[in-house]
């Protein structure tokens, strides 16, 4: 039986996730305005973004009209039922969409044709893993299409970039992928990006590292310094807010690593766009938001 506290809570997280957008990523934005001289388009550009992001959140109406791949990421107690957490989940979604939080967003691939609930096969994607504590960790991420067109997999050694198989090599492909991506993927963007792994799981931990906040350090060392180099760098591109040129083409950068097979050495690139809609919660078991993570 479903829980309809539980319900009003997943339904909650993600109207949360698709209106309002979290004070690190908001601040973030600020300071990128601040660096753009007066009167330029990357100026402009950031200024209309933070005209979009405080209606939004005023009218508590999607901050991009494309509310984009739904991707829950959930630790829950083992005294909870999986498969009924999973139900609560996709109702949350179906009542959701019907709010207008969610746009009618996933089409079948086969035949183009769109039965207007966000359900389906893949959608909404959940990661659910049962824990031991009582509580509820609730991570969600809304993934728009135009920046999940911009990812990139290499695999190296690549010669079209000249990347070896070391961190300079990574830091090669990361500068790449976001010279490749311009404007499209709506930046000032973020990457996340794994190193290692295999194809799918390269993509999912690079779409965790999202999950960060955009001020947090990594704790590897070397992966700390990638991630400061490549935003800095990043930012002597050019390209700018919505590749209207400017100082300000990547908020940050968040680097994880993975065990590789001797033969495989993959670097996966997510790219998120400047509606970097992200936000998490730990929740009671009876479905009570205790605490918002973002």
């Amino acid at each position: 039986m479903i829980n309809p506290k539980l319900l009003a809570t997943f339904v909650e997280i993600i109207r949360k996730t698709s209106t309002e957008l979290p004070k690190d990523v908001i601040d973030a934005i600020e300071a990128g305005r601040a660096q753009e001289p007066a009167d330029s388009r990357g100026e402009y550009a950031l200024k209309i973004i933070e005209k979009n992001i405080g209606l939004a959140k005023v009218k508590s109406q999607p901050l991009c009209q494309d509310t984009g791949s739904i991707l829950f990421f959930v630790h829950y107690p083992r005294k909870l039922d999986g498969e009924v957490l999973a139900k609560v989940i996709k109702k949350a979604v179906v009542t959701a969409t019907k709010k207008g939080y969610l746009r009618q967003n996933s089409v079948d691939s086969l035949t183009g044709k769109n039965n207007g609930t966000n359900l389906g096969p893949g959608s909404p994607t959940l990661h659910m893993e049962p824990w031991n504590k009582d509580y509820l960790d609730v991570r969600l991420v809304l993934k728009g299409g135009g920046c999940e067109n911009v990812g990139a997999q290499y695999s190296l050694p690549d010669g079209r970039v000249g990347a070896g198989r070391d961190l300079a090599g990574v830091k090669k492909c990361m500068l790449d992928a976001v010279q490749q991506a311009q404007g499209k993927g709506c930046g000032p963007g973020i990457l996340g990006v794994t190193i290692g792994g295999d194809r799918a799981t390269g993509y999912l931990h690079s779409k965790e590292q999202f999950l960060r906040k955009i001020l947090d350090k990594n704790k590897i060392p070397e992966l700390a310094k990638l991630e400061e180099e490549v935003t800095a760098e990043a930012n002597t591109l050019g390209i700018g807010p919505m590749g209207f040129g400017g100082k300000t083409t990547l908020l940050a950068a968040k680097v994880g690593v993975l065990n590789r097979l001797p033969a495989s050495f993959f670097v996966s690139v997510s790219y998120m766009c400047w509606a970097y809609r992200r936000q998490g919660a730990k929740v009671s078991a009876k479905g009570e938001i205790q605490k918002w993570f973002y």
